[in-house]
């Protein structure tokens, strides 16, 4: 699988956050990325919807990795994915 640079910073910005809950991610979010790169319309939705995978899956990890579980997980994984994505 071919990994972009905007995607891996996502995932970045998702790993940096799910290691301290407490400091702000070290990467920008993708939000803040889509608008470095002027993206709009169908480019943007897509960068997103990718970033925002990768933010999932790296907190759903970091997750596991603490061994939290039902809505401890829960919550931990929805503030990750929020920081990682900019919402």
């Amino acid at each position: 699988m071919l990994v972009t640079a905007s995607a891996l910073a996502c995932v970045l910005a998702a790993s940096a956050f799910a290691q301290t809950s407490t400091a702000p991610a070290a990467a920008p979010s993708c939000k803040a990325q889509a608008a470095d790169k002027k993206l709009a319309g169908a480019a943007l939705t897509s960068f997103m919807k990718k970033c925002e995978s990768d933010a999932t899956k790296a907190c759903d990890t970091a997750a596991a990795d603490k061994k939290l579980a039902g809505a401890a997980k829960t919550s931990f994984t929805k503030k990750c994915v929020s920081t990682a994505v900019g919402s």
